[in-house]
């Protein structure tokens, strides 16, 4: 263990002041420090570094930090990490902005998702320097956790970064992902006939319609669980291919115990196929609820706010499969490829027609976006080790 710290003590040095910057997205305070100390360390590095805020109307400032190593090649690769995180909450028995070392692990708020990313990011550039055979961006963003949109989404559409290959540094350090979900999100409401509950034939209970609508829509969801990508799945799901899914996550309604509500409403979240088409997912879904809508009493209304488009890359790509071949070098076997079953701003990428591959230091125990999060040393270097593979000459 004593050697293993030894070998990542740069990561671990940088990855301990990046944790103690409180970058929690809801507050959007600590912006300002952590691109300041990741511009500082870029320019130890020797990388050019550009800093970029769109300056929006609210005088929230939310740089974006593009440090570039320029080494002549034709080809560029871009490694796509964010610097803000959620809300530690309530519970944690380490300090959850502070870096705390035990048992192999590093605690702290963003330790996993998504600061040690910038610390191996620029890890494997301290390590190859001129010796790379692309030239790299490193691309550390603020508002991941909240969809991205003035964060990378504002660097590859507004500011017009480009380059040839991405990596999004913010997934699972046992697979190479090509792919994600797409998201599409929205609410159901019924409006039923609000009354006294000790006359509830006087009234329609929307609670109880709601909850019916909710029970035929289990039809719907085996209907999307039959949808079938051509893309892997993660090792361990239930199925081989990454499937369409759709959950029930909110329900609301109701000001009282003794009355019956006017309204009630349910919140949802679909997940789509990476190639599916999120305008063809949102007809299938209202085809099904016109067909049940008239089951229940009352008025029942369906509308979608928000949606995200899902991405893959074909597993042929020289760039992916030259990325696979790094991760056999430092693994001694070729890691599997396969699809996020979430979603991830490599659709930002994609959608600039950049081939993209996500892969991080984010294990699925390390308690990411739960208390005491922490990220394993070893994969600080493997992931590491990994850039480095690929990123050098060879």
């Amino acid at each position: 263990m004593v050697l293993l710290m030894m070998e990542i003590e740069y990561e671990l040095s940088l990855l301990k002041d990046l944790i103690e910057i409180d970058t929690d997205v809801m507050k959007k305070e600590g912006y300002s420090d952590c691109a300041s100390l990741i511009k500082e360390r870029m320019k130890e590095l020797g990388l050019k570094v550009d800093v970029f805020d769109p300056n929006l109307a609210d005088g929230i400032k939310r740089p974006s930090v593009v440090g570039t190593l320029d080494v002549g090649s034709e080809i560029t690769i871009g490694l796509v990490t964010h610097y803000d995180v959620v809300p530690p909450g309530e519970g944690w028995t380490k300090p959850p902005f502070r870096l705390t070392l035990s048992d192999g692990k590093a605690y702290g708020r963003g330790a996993a998702d998504d600061k040690s990313a910038i610390a191996v990011s620029l890890g494997a550039a301290k390590i190859v320097r001129d010796d790379a055979r692309f030239n790299i961006k490193i691309l550390a963003s603020p508002e991941e956790e909240v969809g991205g949109e003035w964060g990378i989404g504002y660097l590859m559409q507004d500011v017009g970064i480009k380059f040839d290959f991405g990596i999004i540094v913010d997934s699972m350090p046992n697979i190479v992902s090509i792919g994600a979900s797409g998201i599409v999100q929205g609410e159901i409401k019924v409006i039923g006939k609000q009354g006294h509950a000790g006359y509830p034939h006087r009234a329609i209970n929307p609670v109880h319609e709601l909850s019916r609508l909710i029970n035929e829509f289990e039809k719907f969801i085996k209907m999307r669980e039959e949808k079938q990508s051509s893309a892997d799945a993660p090792p361990g799901s239930p199925k081989k291919k990454v499937w369409g899914r759709l959950s029930f996550t909110m329900l609301g309604g109701g000001i009282k115990e003794n009355v019956i509500p006017s309204e009630a409403w349910t919140r949802f979240d679909m997940r789509l196929l990476p190639e599916e088409d999120p305008e063809e997912a949102k007809k299938e879904m209202l085809v099904f609820f016109d067909s049940i809508r008239d089951f229940i009493k009352g008025f029942a209304t369906i509308t979608f706010k928000g949606t995200d488009r899902g991405y893959l890359t074909h597993p042929t790509n020289r760039f992916v499969q030259s990325f696979v071949d790094s991760t056999r070098i430092v693994f001694g076997e070729p890691l599997p490829i396969a699809a996020s079953l979430g979603g991830d701003d490599g659709r930002f990428l994609a959608n600039e027609g950049i081939p993209v591959v996500s892969y991080g230091t984010i294990a699925e125990d390390t308690n990411f976006h739960g208390v005491d999060e922490y990220v394993y040393l070893k994969d600080l270097k493997n992931v590491r080790d990994v850039f480095v593979e690929f990123i050098k000459k060879r």
